[in-house]
């Protein structure tokens, strides 16, 4: 039962948060540009993460056996690899986007226009969907023999894979090199992106300046190390080295651990959030007042 509850509580933590972060941007205009544009983005894919996954997870832990049928387990790994590499290309644009406001902030308001923003935003969706069906596809075509019980929290690619009766050795290969491009080049530009900007953040005459960037790009750093680190861990690595408890703890990191953590990240060492949130609650309590 404790693990039922924890999981509910983040289940809980993170719809809460992740909404009350898009509902902030939403209603406060100081946070009407470009990275909390994508910062909204990024809340909305925690949210549906977290309801594609931890529903299902908590009907198997009142049900241990509840069966999926084949239509839904293809739906569920269409939609967390939808969900995952879009998160994987957004944090990629974010960095972006912080590398054109610190180290070219004269331009920053037409490299990363209304346009520009919503261009960039419908290239991850479509990216991340494109990438997802055909995963998904290539998995259900597999063929399936003996057990069909999937050993894992939810059905995901490298859980289905060990239950096919087929050589998979070289759809492993197409998954090692997918990752090479949704994970491994995004996360080198990331790296890359950040050392400019630290670079650029260490030579500014400004104390206050420095503050507020580096708080700003940390908060990012921590996510990206985050979700990256697990998500590389999981698929970049050959079935052979998958064990089912493992890859259950890791699946954590990236499905159930960043959606909780974001809102908190992103709020608390975030100065225009906590200033927008203060906001709110203050109207509210002058609207309950009146």
């Amino acid at each position: 039962m404790f693990p039922m509850a924890m999981i509910l509580l983040a289940f809980i933590a993170a719809l809460s948060g992740n909404a009350l972060l898009i509902l902030l941007i939403q209603v406060d205009s100081s946070l009407h540009s470009p990275m909390y544009f994508f910062l909204r983005q990024l809340a909305f894919m925690d949210i549906c993460q977290t309801l594609i996954i931890v529903p299902k997870m908590l009907a198997d832990f009142l049900i241990p056996g509840n069966p999926i049928s084949p239509a839904g387990c293809g739906a569920q790994i269409f939609l967390v690899l939808t969900m995952g590499v879009s998160e994987c290309l957004l944090l990629a644009v974010m960095a972006y986007d912080r590398y054109i406001a610190i180290c070219n902030p004269l331009q920053y308001p037409i490299l990363m226009s209304r346009n520009i923003c919503f261009l960039l935003s419908a290239g991850v969706w479509m990216a991340a969907s494109v990438n997802a069906l055909f995963h998904t596809v290539f998995t259900l075509a597999l063929p399936y023999c003996g057990s069909k019980e999937i050993d894992h929290f939810f059905c995901e690619v490298p859980a289905l894979l060990k239950l096919s009766c087929s050589d998979t050795s070289r759809y492993e290969t197409l998954l090692y090199v997918t990752g090479i491009v949704v994970l491994l080049i995004p996360s080198s530009l990331i790296l890359a992106t950040y050392t400019c900007i630290l670079s650029r953040v260490l030579r500014m005459k400004s104390t206050k300046g420095q503050q507020k960037a580096l708080a700003t790009c940390s908060s990012h750093l921590t996510v990206v190390v985050m979700f990256y680190g697990a998500v590389i861990f999981m698929y970049m690595r050959p079935s052979s080295y998958h064990s089912p408890e493992q890859d259950k703890i890791v699946s954590l990191f990236y499905t159930i651990v960043p959606p909780v953590l974001n809102p908190l990240i992103y709020s608390l060492r975030n100065r225009d959030v906590l200033h927008a949130l203060r906001k709110w609650i203050g109207k509210c309590r002058d609207f309950q007042q009146d």
